[in-house]
């Protein structure tokens, strides 16, 4: 089966990458991936593979069913959208959609998928059970569209009893993955706070309640939210991104300044208790120094937890494909993905494929507008979830 797996990879990897280049040519924005859609799904109905569409909008489940399927269910999952940033690229697959580009390799994840149900089709003869394939919308966006899947019943009729996830990385090479079991990736809360004092002229601050001092004060303070309030064995990071006053010049003190920021931690527990204490320090804060205070959190993504069991035996599997030398261990990670909703209600194993390819000048990170991967990649990201799909199922 190993053997048939890799053949199948190398045959449809051609096929793989022009369907990589079309979504990258062709981007569209969270929840708006009526074209993304259209084309996995024509893809799809291609292969002969049972499909339907809709979900979240914009999603697209297909069922790979092999001999017996009620016997076993497991599910797979690459997300669709794309990213409002300005592709700076010269390639021949350079986005055609300005302003909107696929910088976090989202591109990959779909058409990686699109190649994993096209081996399973063909192998459908070959094992008992079935594959759900999850293409999903606005992983970019609150709520996510993992979220919004789960509660349209993405996980029901089948149920799965385990789903797999891979996202991009460039610091590995291409034909390398990257995991670890446990804890992964934070959680994400969006902070939006307004601190309202009364402007005035700049040379005579007696007669005004400055909010620009407030808000820096604020800035400081809230910081110790994590260096004296949360447990040091908790990972957690604090950052404001943005602040911006309603008016206000060199000599104009203004009425109000809006901050926004990002909370991001390991724990769910001490997550809520630091935004009741964001949010009371905040306020009071202000209050003493004559303003007032509306804090805002926007509740994000979950932390992500790789199911230990599932983890371990995707990291044997992984290595019985590729070899023992490329798959390799990984840190925790700050940032968040809405995978995490999935990982939360059944076993779940989010894992690293290598893009990069730093003799070609492949390094950008994801997320810039010089982002792009090594293809080769597309041959292990499809190969390698067709093999996880297969050795979950039971089959050596």
């Amino acid at each position: 089966m190993k053997e048939q797996i890799l053949r199948l990879a190398h045959e449809y990897h051609a096929d793989t990458v022009a369907n990589r280049r079309h979504l990258h040519m062709h981007p569209e924005l969270s929840f708006q991936e009526v074209q993304t859609s259209r084309f996995v799904a024509d893809k799809l109905a291609e292969m002969g593979i049972e499909h339907r569409h809709g979900m979240a909008g914009t999603g697209v489940v297909a069922l790979i069913k092999g001999k017996n399927p009620r016997k076993r269910v497991i599910a797979l999952r690459g997300d669709m959208d794309a990213l409002p940033i300005r592709e700076a690229n010269n390639v021949p697959y350079k986005s055609q959609n300005e302003g909107v580009m696929h910088a976090c390799g989202h591109d990959v994840h779909t058409s990686s998928l699109l190649g994993t149900a096209r081996i399973l089709h063909a192998l459908r003869d070959r094992f008992e059970g079935t594959v759900k394939c999850i293409f999903q919308p606005g992983e970019e966006r609150l709520p996510g569209g993992a979220s919004i899947m789960i509660k349209e019943g993405v996980l029901e009729k089948p149920r799965p009893a385990s789903i797999f996830g891979q996202h991009v990385h460039p610091p590995l090479r291409a034909g390398m993955i990257g995991l670890k079991p446990g804890i992964y990736m934070a959680s994400a809360d969006e902070i939006y706070v307004t601190i309202k004092g009364r402007g005035g002229h700049g040379a005579m601050p007696q007669e005004c309640i400055d909010p620009v001092v407030i808000t820096a004060q604020v800035i400081v303070t809230l910081q110790q939210i994590v260096s004296r309030y949360g447990d040091p064995g908790i990972p957690s990071v604090l950052t404001f991104g943005k602040i911006n006053s309603t008016g206000g010049a060199t000599n104009v003190i203004p009425n109000e300044v809006k901050l926004e920021g990002t909370f991001r931690t390991m724990n769910e527990k001490w997550r809520g208790e630091a935004h009741k204490r964001m949010k009371k320090i905040a306020t009071d804060m202000v209050k003493s120094m004559g303003g007032a205070c509306e804090f805002n959190i926007m509740k994000g993504y979950p932390v992500l937890y790789n199911h230990e069991a599932l983890t371990r035996r995707t990291k044997e599997w992984a290595i019985e494909l590729l070899g023992k030398d490329k798959v390799v261990d990984l840190p925790l990670r700050m940032t968040a993905e809405d995978f995490a909703y999935f990982s939360q209600v059944m076993p779940a194993c989010f894992y690293r494929l290598g893009t990069g390819n730093p003799e070609r000048g492949i390094t950008s990170s994801i997320h810039t507008e010089t982002f792009d991967v090594d293809e080769a990649a597309l041959e292990t990201g499809m190969g390698l979830m067709a093999w996880l799909a297969i050795r979950e199922l039971g089959v050596g």
